[in-house]
């Protein structure tokens, strides 16, 4: 069983991850374990994916979640930053990368529209640190009527 599922199981908090997202995150990933490193996670949900990363990176990560519910701001308490905003605002992210500086590692989980990932793209690429990952998840949400796709961006 891979380490990011482990993880994963032990999360106290809901999440929802796809079964097969999990090896593919620990070839991923699995260099950045117990390093000193900055995670960011957008789209937070209920809090469980932000306690499996604490889990898989280990104490060193600086884990930081991103969502537009201002509820998410309890999960502070268990350690972890988290900055209300859209990820379609390029205002917003010229705020976080103020705040935060660049990163590792950004997984995109947040809302899976095409315009979304791609203004995302756009704003977070030169905040990447050399040799980092920007990962999106739910691309296949590229081919549903419900994600206003196909569209102009697709």
């Amino acid at each position: 069983m891979s380490r990011s599922f482990e993880a994963f199981k032990k999360s106290t908090y809901q999440a929802i991850k796809y079964k097969n997202y999990f090896e593919i995150y620990d070839q991923l990933f699995n260099s950045y374990i117990n390093k000193k490193i900055v995670f960011v996670e957008i789209g937070i949900f209920q809090g469980g994916s932000l306690q499996m990363w604490r889990k898989f990176f280990g104490n060193k990560a600086r884990i930081i979640g991103i969502d537009l519910n201002p509820e998410a701001k309890r999960f502070e308490k268990d350690g972890f930053e988290i900055f209300i905003g859209s990820q379609s605002d390029p205002n917003f992210w010229s705020y976080f990368f103020k705040k935060v500086g660049k990163v590792d590692i950004i997984l995109d989980d947040g809302g899976h529209t095409n315009k979304q990932q791609i203004i995302t793209a756009i704003n977070c690429v030169k905040y990447i640190k050399d040799n980092g990952k920007l990962v999106f998840e739910d691309v296949h949400t590229s081919y549903q009527k419900e994600f206003q796709n196909p569209s102009i961006y697709s």
